[in-house]
């Protein structure tokens, strides 16, 4: 056995992993762990680009304003105020760094997506921004000698003593045993067979934060993508938000557009409601998609802008200048996660969670589009600013007994085929009592035959499914067949900690978990 001792762990390397790092550098020596490579994280595949108010006829408080009207009553809004507020200064740090961001002889190039009133998306490279980011930010972590990057390094549990945490236990024979721990593991979509999301999005810092005895909050919410490639033996690939932003049409399989029927703002509506309804016409026509329609649109503009989505569609036969492109819903984003307050820390002493992992309140029942990327970065600067303002003792090495050896596993980002069909049919876009039911039975008896990787895959599974048995009623990504109206009574939160019941709480106090 290996004991490994730092100031700070830091677990994923996605964006809000990375930046962290970066910034606690800054302060002592800082263990980097991920599973997979820099490349494969949700943040390197993002597409559309990080919402901000840079621009003079925008400001923070009409993003507030978008924010909170997408969240359909459950933002936090202190933390979508922190969000907002932090968010310009995030823009020119990544800019100081040396992220290049599209530019016009005016300022910054800005998009619009769903949801937002204004043109407020800074993007990179096109629809490029996250794999342009996470490339700049990872040459950045290669160069800084206060930072151990261990690649291929699965962390299998918290290290923890009387309710703090102390570190992480890496397979195959390591401990890393830190002051601070952040946690930045990412989101759970992979669960699911149809899905936007890396292979090594699996949920685990759900498992790992729930054996902890941290809270967990909103896991039922789990965002759908409206437009994501419906091809016969091709990937989900995301069509981004940003090709609707600039003019794109959804059209059914009659070849009409339809969005206008079911919102005053027809394709720029936010993603429930255009995920919703691209279910109710694909369940109309008993069709597997309907279609997204540039065809109007400059074809150089097209060619350009979205030079990664144009070459995808090319090598599936598709010329998006011409062709319609078939899209349907694919699972995209875990909005629940592990609770924090507004600076990132959890309810377990010394752990901070930050990116898609946590639930700061920002998105309440449906992310706003391109706020995922701006919540890493506002959100793991501010773990980093209170993690520093404590003087933190070096954690004692835990005793360790020959049962605390674990062998080493080459599996951490195959899902389970039974995980991923149950989460498909039974917890996917649309959910009903009974195929919960029949979910959560089956997930717990995986969970119970299983070991590692599959056993936390079928135990983060199952915490989603009971959350979204629980919340009876529909709310933005959550949709319930047996109960398909928003119900007031449950504009609340479901709160999950291991060993306590679920229960729920009026407002997500994040000021203090």
């Amino acid at each position: 056995m290996e004991v490994l001792e730092s100031d700070f762990v830091v677990i994923g390397a996605g964006l809000a992993g990375l930046y962290a790092a970066l910034r606690a550098a800054e302060y002592g020596l800082v263990y980097l762990l991920t599973k997979t490579s820099l490349s494969e994280t949700n943040s390197a595949w993002a597409q559309g680009g990080i919402a901000a108010a840079v621009d003079e006829s925008d400001s923070p408080q009409l993003h507030r304003e978008d924010t909170l009207k997408a969240g359909w009553g459950l933002c936090d809004e202190q933390a979508v105020e922190v969000l907002v507020r932090d968010g310009p200064q995030c823009i020119n740090e990544l800019d100081r760094l040396g992220v290049a961001f599209d530019r016009t002889p005016w300022g910054y190039e800005l998009g619009q997506e769903g949801g937002h009133s204004f043109r407020r998306i800074v993007h990179a490279g096109g629809n490029s921004t996250g794999q342009r980011i996470v490339a700049r930010l990872s040459e950045l972590v290669m160069q800084n000698s206060r930072i151990k990057l261990i690649k291929q390094a699965p962390v299998i549990d918290l290290v923890t003593a009387d309710g703090v945490c102390l570190g992480a236990k890496v397979a195959p024979h390591q401990i890393v045993l830190a002051s601070v721990t952040f946690l930045a593991t990412g989101g759970a979509a992979a669960l699911y067979e149809r899905t936007t999301a890396p292979s090594g999005a699996t949920g685990d810092g759900i498992a790992l934060a729930y054996r902890a005895g941290a809270e967990l909050a909103d896991l039922e919410f789990v965002q759908f993508h409206p437009t994501a490639l419906a091809l016969p033996n091709a990937p989900s690939f995301l069509i981004s938000e940003a090709v609707r932003g600039e003019g794109a049409y959804l059209l059914n399989q009659q070849g009409e557009r339809f969005m206008p029927h079911y919102d005053e703002r027809a394709e720029l509506a936010p993603r429930d409601i255009v995920a919703r309804a691209i279910f109710t016409e694909i369940h109309k026509a008993q069709a597997e998609h309907v279609f997204l329609s540039l065809q109007h649109l400059d074809p150089e503009l097209v060619r350009s802008r979205f030079a990664n989505i144009y070459q995808t569609c090319l090598r599936y036969g598709l010329d998006a200048t011409r062709d319609l492109i078939p899209v349907a819903p694919a699972a995209h984003y875990s909005i629940g996660g592990v609770r924090t307050n507004l600076w990132a820390e959890t309810t377990l002493k010394n752990l901070f969670a930050i990116g898609e992992v946590s639930c700061t309140g920002v998105h309440g029942a449906n992310r706003l589009a391109s706020n995922s990327l701006l919540e890493c970065l506002v959100f793991a600067r501010r773990a980093v600013e209170a993690a520093i303002q404590r003087e933190l003792p070096k954690p004692r090495p835990p005793k360790l007994s020959q049962a605390d050896s674990w062998e080493p596993s080459h599996s951490h980002s195959h899902i389970h085929p039974q995980v991923k069909r149950l989460m498909t049919e039974h917890v996917g876009l649309v959910r009903d009592r009974r195929g919960l039911k029949y979910a959560i039975g089956e997930l717990s008896r995986l969970e119970s035959e299983g070991w590692g990787p599959a056993q936390d895959q079928a135990l983060a599974a199952r915490l989603i499914a009971q959350s979204a048995l629980l919340r009876a009623e529909t709310r933005g990504v959550h949709m319930r067949s047996d109960f398909p109206w928003e119900n007031p009574s449950w504009q609340t939160h479901i709160i999950i900690q291991k060993d306590r019941l679920m229960r729920r709480e009026k407002q997500l106090q994040t000021e203090s978990p």
